[in-house]
This record gives structure tokens, sequence and C-alpha cells, in this order.
């Protein structure tokens, strides 16, 4: 027999609990931004509405089903299972740092406060939880395949992320490898840059939008389903050992750009979560492409 559907939400502490953590209470959090001339109740208000979103979807799961609760923090400790349905309460972010955990459960996005998130990822209110839920378990029920971009080092370890991977130097040194594409007749140079980033169609509404504008916008931004990825080296340096012709390109579906580090140590980390940072040591080669696993996000 079948286990019934578990839904699960995932969210995150909110401002107002990480301020009273610090301070205290409730008032010692006030006398803070006061002084800093800020007033405690826009925290306070953006916190209530989170918490009645959380009870509105809560309340909106099917009585047959199954429930449990998973914090940001816990995410890397959580073991999501096949028949999860994943119900992300907040802001468009938290979409992306619970992606890398899942393989092909179907996310729910729920926007806690509309208006200040873009709402890319979050799509829905929490008055649409109901309708939701019963579309995942309908063969119509309809969810984009959104593409994501995976690292994949020579030692097995493996980056998943749906906005971009990040490799470079810890901090702000400079990162020394050697760079190319798997078909492009072995063609490497070796670099001293900023890092490299390498984004999805997702993440051409963020960082790597940011980087792309900055060039000029000459590449095509790919779309979220498309499998095409952007990448760019940042802040590439010419000089007699390195140099700058491979600064930004496109990967289709089946390439695969390839860097091999020449610093005492490198790391790769996706949309953001430097805590969760792959290390790559000299002489190590990452290879970062379209990733084979998809986020199913309900339309």
């Amino acid at each position: 027999m079948s286990l019934a559907p578990r839904a699960v939400l995932v969210h995150r502490t909110t401002e107002y609990e990480e301020l009273v953590a610090r301070h205290g209470t409730h008032g010692q959090a006030a006398f803070f931004l006061s002084s800093r001339g800020r007033d405690i109740e826009e925290v306070a208000e953006r916190h209530r509405r989170t918490r009645r979103a959380l009870t509105e979807v809560t309340s909106a799961i099917p009585l047959t089903w199954r429930r449990t609760r998973v914090e940001r923090a816990d995410l890397d400790r959580f073991l999501f299972a096949p028949e999860d349905v994943v119900v992300v309460v907040g802001q468009d972010g938290l979409v992306a740092n619970v992606a890398k955990y899942l393989a092909g459960q179907p996310v729910l996005g729920i926007d806690t406060d509309p208006g200040r998130n873009p709402g890319v990822l979050v799509r829905h209110r929490p008055a649409d939880a109901a309708r939701l839920f019963e579309s995942t378990q309908s063969a119509s029920g309809g969810c984009d395949e959104l593409t994501m971009v995976e690292a994949v080092a020579d030692d097995t370890q493996r980056l998943v992320a749906l906005n971009e991977i990040y490799l470079g130097a810890a901090g702000h040194r400079t990162a020394r490898y050697r760079l190319g594409l798997e078909d492009d007749g072995g063609v490497v140079e070796a670099q001293a840059s900023s890092g490299v980033i390498v984004g999805t169609g997702t993440g051409a509404t963020g960082w790597i939008r940011s980087v792309w504008q900055e060039r000029g916008g000459r590449l095509r931004l790919p779309s979220p389903t498309e499998e095409r990825l952007l990448w760019f080296v940042r802040e590439a340096w010419p000089s007699p050992a390195t140099g700058t012709s491979l600064v930004a390109g496109e990967l289709a579906a089946a390439t695969r750009l390839r860097l091999t580090v020449e610093s005492e140590r490198l790391v790769a980390f996706g949309d953001g979560m430097e805590t969760d940072a792959v290390e790559l040591t000299w002489g190590q080669t990452v290879r970062v492409g379209v990733c084979r696993e998809r986020l199913r996000l309900a339309g």
C-alpha cells in the first residue's frame, strides 16, 4: 500500500525572530532598532504576515495527508521522500535553497510578502494552497520544469543549484585556474580572476543578470526552462602568464565548462550558500553544465 502524500512546509526564521533571539526581548530589540532610526513594527508586521501564511497553508493540507515543517538552516539534515509535496512559504530565494535537495518532488511557492518579493519562484498566495495541493495529485496538474546547473569535481563531489554556481577563491583573493570548453578542441587558458559564474534562466533574474548587463547584454539570456546556461569570468586579469580571451559564453545541454585549479584552495557554491561549499585544491578539475535533474515548480 502506497503512503499518503506528505506536505513539507519549508520556511525560514524571520528577521523579527532573529532580532529577539539576539537581544533577548521585544523591548530590547525595539530599542536597538530605534537607536538606528528604524521602527520594529515594520519588522514585526512582516513576521505576523509570515506566521499567518504558515497557519493558512497548514490548515489547507488535506486531512488524509501527513505533514511536517523544516527550517532553512536544517535543510541539509532533512530527508525528503519521493511522495513529498514541498511547500515553500517565504521568499523566492528559499525555493532556490531547497531545490538542490530534491529529486523531482513538486514544489509550491507561497509568497508571504507580495510586493516586497519579486514573486518569480513564490508565485502563489496562501489562499491558493488548497487548490495547489489538489493539483499535485492530478495528472493534469501543471508544473514548470526549471533547469538547474551542476558542478562535478574529479573526486566525485557534486554541487547543484537553481540560479547559479560560483567558482573562485573564498573571500576577495585572486583565483588562479585553467579554463576551457570540453567541445572546443582542447583549448584552455590560464586565468587570474575574481571567479567564474555559471547561471541558469532562473538565475537570469538575479546575479547572472547583473554581470550580463555589465557586459553589454550581447548574449541572449536563457528562459528558466531552457537547457542552456550562461557563464562569465569576473574581472579577468591579463598578464604574461594569464589571458582574458575566454571570459563569457553559453553552455548547451551537453556542453561542459572545465576548470582546473591552480591555487591552494578554491571553492564552489550555489545560490549564495557559501556555508555549503565544495572545496577544491591544487590540480583538481571541476566540470560545470546543465543538471540532469530539474525543479518541478507549480505554475
